[in-house]
């Protein structure tokens, strides 16, 4: 029988794609920067292990989506992918792993969650149960039959709300209960990571529409997906300029428009290359990008409150 162990380190983390668990680490530091900023300092070992389970969780998702992706034949069928972005990791179709292989590591990393995450919330708040329940919920729905979530057209808000939980959730521990404060500031991030989904899955989508994988690209086409992209990217840095106008968040989230040049740059590109959506590795790039500095500035400004 395959089994993970039987493959060698470099291949385990690949199986990952650990260059997108960034966006995890960054939700968590935004979260942690939240509780800071409302008077609650990090404590070191729980705010570690927060990131800890919060990647492996994430982690997990990646592989499970590598999974069914095989055997939905969707990455099969890819053949416009913009590699490492869209099209999956490549290692099941490339011969290097097995289906088999791929689905032991996704319970592996699911052993470790679980029991770690209930720790968890026995340091901290009993909360922390169902943030966690409902993230490996989504993560696993996503991909996995009968919900499908992505071959619904449901993807995109399945990740906003999965990476908003990581805000609150990163929060509640180091608060030890939920607030409305995190919730709001989450949003904006959120939808920005939704951005993130919905430009990789534009060059993917001819070969998701032939397998049945009916995507938000594959619904809306081209033109479609640009156009909610640009509402997605305008809802963000919109929410977060009224939240602190109207002193449901700190004005120093404010920071966090730091984006909007990211996010506007990446729409222009997008728009641009809507024929040519093999030419998007730029503005899927400059997407994560855009997300990953919305979250680390407002982290930021929301630390600095603390000396500044």
């Amino acid at each position: 029988m395959a089994h993970p162990d039987d493959l060698p380190l470099s291949t385990l983390v690949r199986m990952t794609r650990p260059g997108f668990l960034a966006i995890t680490v960054v939700g968590c530091l935004l979260g942690i920067a939240i509780a800071d900023a409302c008077g609650h300092p990090p404590h070191l070992w729980t705010a570690l292990a927060t990131l800890v389970l919060a990647l492996i969780a994430h982690a997990a998702g990646n592989v499970i989506n590598d999974v069914h992706d095989a055997q939905n034949g969707a990455d099969a069928a890819n053949h416009s992918g913009i590699f490492p972005f869209t099209g999956g990791t490549r290692l099941i179709q490339q011969g290097s792993v097995s289906i088999r292989q791929t689905r032991e590591l996704a319970r592996a990393l699911l052993l470790v969650v679980v029991p770690g995450g209930l720790t968890l919330a026995l340091w901290s708040t009993p909360s922390l149960l169902w943030m966690g329940a409902v993230g490996l919920l989504l993560a696993w729905a996503y991909s996995a039959p009968p919900l499908q979530l992505m071959s619904r057209g449901l993807g995109e808000l399945a990740v906003a709300a999965a990476w908003s939980l990581v805000v609150i959730g990163a929060d509640a521990v180091q608060r030890g209960s939920v607030f409305i404060i995190p919730v709001f500031t989450s949003f904006s991030y959120g939808l920005l990571i939704a951005n993130i989904l919905l430009i990789n899955a534009v060059p993917d989508a001819q070969a998701d529409a032939s397998v049945g994988k009916a995507t938000l690209a594959v619904r809306l086409g081209a033109r479609g997906a640009a156009q909610l992209y640009c509402v997605l990217a305008l809802l963000a840095h919109g929410w977060l300029a009224w939240g602190v106008w109207n002193f449901v968040q700190p004005e120093r989230a404010l920071w966090g428009l730091a984006s909007t040049p990211f996010s506007a740059a990446a729409a222009l590109l997008l728009w641009q290359r809507l024929s040519t959506p093999e030419r998007l590795r730029p503005a899927i790039v400059l997407t994560i990008v855009a997300a990953c500095t919305h979250g680390l500035a407002m982290a930021a400004g929301l630390l600095s409150m603390r000396w500044i």
